[in-house]
């Protein structure tokens, strides 16, 4: 009696603690006073929330490819702040919501995937935060002529434009950066210029170059990665102070292996089919021609030049299948060993072997993780070809060398290899190509059609990344790989190595002349797909926001495997929209001022200076999106041209733009000057001109072409865009400051300038 009495009092107090009743009004206890920390319960209650946690239910095997997509947003995020503030502000955004998200979407799966892709969003801009500031390297500050000291650190070939290049390290002294990379006459290279030679020489060194247009090509970008301080050409003859010293051991004695290599694939073949044999063996492009290698680009088959996926993936597969062969012959190893497991080893010793005498590049480097990995799915009895072996490539490649993002490589190597796996795991795809028991004609024919569907899946894949990047793609592509790759894999590569080990015994010459005949070919093919009508599609400068959308709709496409899937299309419709509808600039400006480019509605493109075969002209054609030669300036209709300058009539945005540009360093009376900008709405110039200068609207000269970088102007939308507003304050960027000049314009914004 006595313990229910107690229980009953027990029963009571906790009654009293739960409802307590004050001037006659019930409260709660403290408990009950605070919310649970999850989602709001009409959004957990939602219909789309429940539809959204049922798909990710479904696609919860898929979640981790998005690991190094959220890496790569977070690394793309930080190259487009380029402020430290900034960089502070969106990681401490990151780590915020992200908590955020975990106490509010605690128990939902949609919850889990936004707090890991935030962390792996602020993750990427840490990380190319330090490896920016690791690899930091004083920077030569402007244009000189100098004679210093410095030992060679690595020699190179450019046998295509007869230069030698040397890159020296000089010790941070003599007022020079650490590091500089010099071109030198191909006749004044000796063999005594090796790797740890210490050599003394005079040279015009200058900063490396910075993007002379808004999307063009930024060479200090990399050069600031690559620890490259200054750039130039030597004058004159080197002398070698002291002697390279000799070294030992296989690394030591493979840049001169590599080199005598190539030197012996190029003396057994004549012309181009033995650079392009060259490169396949060793990696060395410098040999190729200007006209092969932009055969090859045009008619798409320029990643056959590029030691990746396709060369490492032959050698790994010739190597692994050679080996179980060989082995199989023999039943006392056989019925002992497990021949897998000694054939993919096999396989990766030559994959690694490959990977260093091709120079280790970064796009070989990515290749031959990928087929370690897929070697190591084989020898555990994994599948080897999924798209989380591309995902754990990317995610290490990310990590080690954040940088390689914004470069072409990185994004055209991982987009094809996704497209590829991508497109063989879908399920009806599998069931299209799937071996079975029917005629030969049939079975070639469904090859055939796996190896063009398949090519015209990685072309599409690749046009956005080509139009962004080199502003063309290849239209034939699709249909020459479907030569060019059997050709290149199953029959150049496998010559080329048996003609290599048959000249061990002298016997190489049948099969070297075989080869030269197939690498020739090759070119044929590449010339003649370059040269047919309609062959490569043109395109200005493509728009950031449309190349991030085309991307994101990519990835949704082929990470996800359930119907929503389809909803990737969305994005690219828009961003396709985007391109179709931008309008390319009126006016191209360089950073020098020295370079002009006028576009008219047509698509014509006229320039100040039409020097061809230099990069400047190759440039302005390129951003522009013309293929053909540029009109002569003084040969545009409505233009006037002297000596000193240009005057041209622009029509644009229903009404005339005058304008002037000065073509030369000659004096030019102030009066004469001034009276010739006020009549124009625009004046370019690489001079810096007085402020008696105004013209009615804008003045680009080289105060402001210092502060600014190249530019572009739309005269329709009355808009000029920046190289500073393209690419920002970054470390490698040398624009001065526009506050140490007191009448400078502003700088770091899109100039946004109304018309007088």
């Amino acid at each position: 009696m006595q313990s229910g009495f107690d229980l009953d009092s027990s029963d009571v107090a906790h009654e009293k603690l739960k409802r307590v009743t004050i001037t006659g009004v019930v409260g709660k206890a403290l408990s009950m006073l605070f919310r649970a920390r999850q989602l709001p319960e009409y959004v957990r209650n939602s219909q789309i929330f429940g539809q959204l946690e049922i798909c990710l239910e479904k696609e919860r095997d898929q979640l981790p490819l998005w690991v190094p997509v959220g890496l790569s947003t977070g690394i793309a995020s930080w190259f487009l702040m380029a402020d430290s503030h900034l960089w502070i502000a969106f990681i401490a955004f990151c780590l915020g919501l992200a908590v955020f998200v975990k106490l509010m979407g605690q128990g939902t799966r949609i919850g889990s995937a936004i707090f890991w892709f935030l962390l792996f969003l602020g993750a990427g801009c840490a990380i190319m935060w330090i490896r920016s500031v690791s690899v930091a390297a004083p920077v030569l500050e402007r244009p000189t002529v100098a004679t210093f000291y410095g030992e060679i650190e690595k020699t190179e070939i450019v046998s295509a434009r007869d230069i030698f290049r040397l890159t020296l390290d000089t010790h941070e002294k003599q007022g020079l950066p650490p590091r500089v990379r010099l071109n030198v006459p191909i006749d004044k290279a000796t063999d005594d210029l090796k790797a740890g030679a210490v050599v003394q020489l005079r040279a015009r060194l200058m900063p490396p170059a910075m993007a002379s247009l808004p999307g063009a090509y930024d060479f200090s970008r990399r050069a600031w990665f690559m620890g490259l301080g200054a750039t130039g050409q030597a004058l004159g003859d080197i002398k070698v102070i002291e002697p390279a010293k000799p070294k030992w051991g296989p690394m030591a004695l493979l840049p001169d292996y590599r080199q005598r290599l190539s030197n012996h694939v190029q003396s057994q073949m004549d012309g181009g089919a033995g650079a392009i044999g060259a490169t396949l063996a060793t990696g060395d492009r410098g040999a190729i021609s200007d006209e092969d290698a932009e055969a090859m680009r045009r008619s798409g088959l320029a990643h056959l030049l590029s030691i990746s996926g396709l060369h490492v993936t032959a050698i790994v597969g010739a190597v692994y299948l050679l080996v179980m062969r060989v082995l199989a012959l023999f039943p006392a190893l056989a019925l002992r060993f497990r021949l897998p497991l000694i054939a993919a080893s096999c396989a990766a010793a030559a994959a690694l072997a490959y990977t260093l005498l091709t120079g280790a590049q970064v796009p070989t480097i990515r290749a031959c993780i990928a087929a370690l990995l897929i070697l190591t799915a084989l020898i555990i009895g994994r599948s080897a070809i999924t798209l989380r072996m591309v995902a754990a490539g990317a995610l290490l490649v990310l990590i080690i060398w954040p940088e390689s993002l914004v470069g072409p490589s990185f994004q055209l190597s991982f987009a094809a290899v996704t497209a590829i796996i991508a497109l063989h795991t879908h399920p009806r795809i599998q069931s299209l190509f799937s071996r079975r028991d029917e005629a030969v004609l049939k079975r070639f024919g469904r090859a055939i059609l796996a190896l063009f569907l398949t090519g015209l899946v990685v072309e599409l894949a690749l046009m956005p990344i080509a139009l962004f990047h080199f502003h063309k793609a290849g239209i034939y592509g699709a249909l020459a790989n479907i030569i060019a790759i059997p050709l290149t894999t199953f029959f150049i590569m496998p010559l080329e190595a048996l003609a290599l080990l048959l000249d061990i015994v002298g016997l190489g010459a049948p099969v070297w002349w075989v080869c030269e005949k197939a690498l020739n070919g090759l070119l044929v093919l590449a010339h003649y797909v370059s040269g047919s009508p309609g062959s490569v599609t043109m395109l200005p400068t493509m728009p950031l926001a449309a190349f991030g959308l085309l991307i994101f709709g990519g990835l949704w496409l082929a990470l996800w495997t359930q119907r929503w899937r389809a909803w990737g299309l969305l994005p690219v419709c828009c961003g396709t929209l985007i391109i179709l509808t931008d309008r390319p600039p009126d006016i191209y400006i360089t950073s020098d001022g020295r370079h002009v480019g006028i576009r008219n509605q047509s698509g014509e493109l006229a320039m100040l200076r039409t020097s061809k075969g230099g990069f400047a002209y190759d440039m302005l054609l390129e951003n522009a999106g013309i293929d053909g030669d540029a009109i002569a300036l003084e040969n545009w209709p409505n233009a006037q041209c002297n000596v000193d300058s240009c005057t041209v009539i622009v029509e644009a945005s229903d009404r005339n733009w005058t304008m002037v540009t000065t073509r030369s360093s000659y004096y030019i009376p102030a009066l004469a000057l001034s009276a010739a900008c006020s009549r124009a709405d625009i004046v370019v110039s690489e001079r810096r001109l007085p402020a008696s200068c105004q013209p009615r609207w804008f003045k680009a000269d080289r105060t402001l072409l210092q502060q600014v970088g190249g530019m572009t102007i739309d005269l329709e939308s009355q808009q000029v865009k920046t190289t500073l507003s393209d690419t920002g304050r970054q470390a490698w960027t040398r624009f001065s400051d526009p506050e140490k000049r007191p009448n400078a314009e502003k700088a770091g914004k899109n100039l946004i300038i109304t018309p007088q």
